[in-house]
């Protein structure tokens, strides 16, 4: 980057050299299936739309640090979509942007903690508490994939994941530990975002249909369960007592505020398609 000021140009030339952004993906090939693209932008989904979640705080957060971490994990989980959705276009030909910005709601294949809206910022750090110790698990496991674009982005992903976990970890016991308001903030939003842990968990058809490939959500659950305990115990907290929601986001069934997150997303997209900068 150069710049230098004339008097024709007093506010100066600058000038920034090209990146090429595929540079930045994960993996390459082609998805095998359609079963192989489906599962990847499953995956992709959650992490775009909690990318787009997170990057609502900020300049809203509650520390200025808090603005540089949440952005940064928002950027973390931006990749990790990128790669993933760009995976699974390549079996029909689109491209990560059609798939980000050119779906409809019912196209997407997000599940429902992802959905979920940001709230208080106990809300957000219990769904990143929740999110990031799943992804944690999800992706360790995904490491050891049969399909070797899946295994080499959650080999790269799973090293970002656990920073965030730790993140999600440190405030949740500050602020279970904080003051009297702090932690019942910090039991309300467990309690509020519990019933969207039981989706994360749920087999499909579709996970049967790539043994080998894909990670069995079933057996990830008593992994997360044991990380979850041992870290509300240190305050004193218990794991919510809730029932479940029906959820249904890999089958395009979506929480209500879904929508209004996609027209935010997807409006500079859509108004002038193919446009760059």
């Amino acid at each position: 980057m150069s710049a230098h000021t004339t008097e024709a140009d007093p506010h100066g030339d600058v000038t920034v050299d090209a990146l090429e952004l595929s540079a930045e993906l994960v993996g390459s090939g082609r998805a095998e299936s359609a079963d192989v693209a489906e599962y990847a932008l499953g995956l992709g989904d959650d992490a775009l739309i909690l990318a787009q979640q997170l990057g609502g705080w900020i300049a809203k957060a509650p520390e200025l640090e808090e603005d540089v971490a949440l952005g940064n994990i928002a950027l973390d989980l931006l990749g990790h979509a990128r790669s993933l959705l760009r995976y699974a276009g390549s079996h029909d030909g689109r491209s990560e942007d059609d798939l980000a910005y050119f779906r409809d709601e019912h196209e997407f294949r997000s599940q429902w903690l992802f959905e979920q809206p940001n709230g208080d910022f106990a809300h957000t750090i219990a769904r990143q508490l929740i999110a990031a110790t799943y992804l944690f698990e999800l992706y360790a496991r995904l490491s050891a994939s049969s399909d070797a674009t899946l295994a080499a982005i959650a080999a790269k992903s799973v090293k970002e994941v656990e920073y965030h976990r730790d993140h999600a970890v440190l405030w949740t016991l500050r602020l279970a530990g904080g003051t009297e308001e702090s932690r019942r903030r910090m039991i309300v939003a467990l309690g509020d975002m519990w019933p969207y842990v039981d989706e994360l968990f749920r087999d499909t058809g579709l996970i049967e249909r790539l043994e080998g490939v894909a990670v069995r959500p079933s057996t990830l659950r008593e992994p997360f369960d044991e990380v979850i305990r041992a870290v509300l115990s240190e305050e004193g907290l218990e794991v919510p007592t809730v029932q479940p929601s029906a959820g249904g986001g890999r089958d395009d069934a979506h929480f209500p505020t879904l929508g209004y997150l996609l027209a935010e997303m997807q409006v500079l997209a859509r108004q002038h398609p193919g446009a760059t900068w």
